[in-house]
């Protein structure tokens, strides 16, 4: 049998918590030379990667006031966001401002949906309490809603389950409105996205062809060049 080895733990211990304090002073350093040399520091520090950058710092410097918030520690992984940068990625991040634009441009349609959506199952997991009761599971409105919730997402834990008729008739129709639930918010932000990519695309002057990307230099249709004017 293998013994161990006294005061190893300790030891690799140390090494780590040395690693650590090193990598956050580098981090460190760095954030402040972003700020120093950015010509906008304010626009930096409240950016998307100064939040970032900052929250990678943050936790070290905070287990040394709370214990057990260097665990947080393990925010730092989103610096691998960076990549993003270093690799020349950023263009592949353009599709993600579609989606963020999608959601604010439909956020009422969105907040009414959530709410229907919150409205029903209530009443749904209200009536499941009525029908199955305490001696079935349901003890218990918002051990109803709970239910409601699981089955109209699909995800179906199965710790509680209707037992009688009634019950089981109602858990069908929840299931089948949970697949219509979903699609809703899908064909919205779907429906958006299309419409922002048809005002980015080019329209060809001859062919009136609207699906042509929008750095397109000719047409997909006709071959027309979108730089030379047809009626020349």
């Amino acid at each position: 049998m293998l013994e161990t080895v006294p005061g190893i733990g300790d030891k690799y211990y140390d090494v780590f918590h040395t690693l650590e304090w090193i990598v956050t002073a580098l981090f460190t350093v760095e954030y402040g030379l972003r700020i120093w040399s950015s010509q906008k520091p304010r626009k930096y520090i409240f950016g998307f990667y100064g939040v970032i950058d900052f929250l990678s710092i943050i936790p070290t410097f905070l287990g040394l006031i709370f214990p057990g918030a260097h665990l947080l520690a393990v925010i730092r992984t989103l610096r691998l966001l960076r990549l993003f940068r270093v690799l020349k990625l950023t263009n592949y991040t353009s599709q993600g401002n579609y989606l963020l634009h999608a959601l604010r441009a439909n956020r009422q349609k969105l907040a009414v949906f959530l709410f229907s959506v919150v409205m029903i199952i209530t009443i749904i997991g209200t009536i499941m309490f009525l029908i199955e009761g305490p001696e079935h599971g349901f003890t218990s409105i918002p051990e109803g809603v709970y239910w409601a919730v699981v089955t109209v997402t699909t995800v179906g834990f199965g710790d509680i389950t209707p037992s009688t008729g009634l019950g089981k008739f109602v858990a069908s129709f929840t299931m089948i409105l949970g697949y219509a639930i979903i699609a809703v918010p899908t064909g919205i932000i779907s429906a958006e996205v299309s419409k922002m990519k048809r005002r980015k695309s080019i329209v060809c002057c001859k062919c009136k062809n609207a699906d042509n990307d929008d750095n397109a230099n000719y047409c997909k249709i006709c071959g027309t060049p979108f730089s030379v004017d047809i009626d020349a």
